[in-house]
């Protein structure tokens, strides 16, 4: 690769960092729609996941009135808290899981998603201490292993973030999410090669949603392959869904004029 392409990688990529804490820590948009739990939650009028943005504010304001109505209520405010992160007001998503931590301060799935909230928000330290009380050796959650390992992405730290993801690998074999974080740890470094290799391998394992293949887009069209980018954007979604894929594909990749410098980079040097 040039060395002026590969200059403004870090551009391009600075984007993708808050995507990799999304992924890992609550699951990309995908993954958190199917994180919401049962119980106090007010019926909805459809599946979270075939929302558009102006249904999930709906949804929001609808759950944020059953956690109004009883905050220490666990899960309307794990409920609450995740769907603010789907609508971007990450920081009233803290303040609402700051309350549910309080309330149940020893439940591990409570502070997995206050450490997640926290890494949404920008607080990654905060979120490296809250996800690591929630850690029990004696039962090691794969989940939290990722998330930890996000977060020391954000971080810069991405030797310790890869040894993270591959002690989850070892909880869960295979799982497509940690693969995928694992991938976009490369591509954060810009070793785009590497990068697919593990978002390829992601995106053909079993259970592998729509976000999984979106970063394989990306790192496939930073590559100079933007015709094979946009198929892959495109695979297994409504109209409406693909083409907003492939509408974030372009804006990383038009950047500046950026893709154009990749497609002339040198063959697959990603140093």
């Amino acid at each position: 690769m040039t060395a002026e392409a590969t200059s403004l990688l870090p551009r391009l990529v600075q984007g993708t960092a808050v995507a990799l804490v999304a992924l890992s820590l609550a699951g990309c948009a995908g993954q958190q729609k199917k994180e919401l739990t049962t119980g106090s939650i007010p019926t909805l009028s459809k599946p979270v996941q075939s929302m558009n943005a102006t249904e999930l504010s709906q949804a929001a304001e609808s759950i944020g009135q059953a956690y109004e109505r009883n905050p220490k209520d666990r899960e309307a405010g794990l409920n609450y808290a995740n769907l603010l992160r789907m609508t971007g007001r990450n920081e009233q998503a803290l303040a609402v899981m700051q309350q549910v931590a309080i309330n149940h301060p020893s439940d591990r799935e409570v502070l997995g998603a206050y450490g997640k909230a926290q890494a949404a928000a920008g607080q990654l330290e905060q979120a490296l201490a809250t996800i690591s009380r929630a850690q029990t050796p004696d039962r090691p959650d794969w989940k939290l292993k990722s998330a930890e390992g996000a977060v020391l992405d954000q971080l810069g730290r991405s030797a310790e973030a890869r040894l993270r993801y591959r002690e989850a690998l070892d909880l869960r074999p295979n799982e497509p999410s940690i693969l995928s974080n694992l991938g976009m740890s490369y591509l954060l470094t810009k070793d785009l090669r590497t990068a697919e290799t593990y978002l390829k391998s992601a995106a053909d394992q079993p259970g592998a949603d729509s976000s999984v293949r979106q970063n394989l887009a990306l790192a496939v069209g930073l590559q100079g392959r933007f015709q094979e980018a946009e198929a892959i954007a495109r695979q297994e979604l409504t109209a409406e869904q693909a083409e907003a894929n492939v509408a974030y594909l372009r804006s990383m990749l038009s950047q500046q004029g950026a893709w154009k410098q990749l497609a002339k980079a040198d063959d697959g040097n990603t140093n």
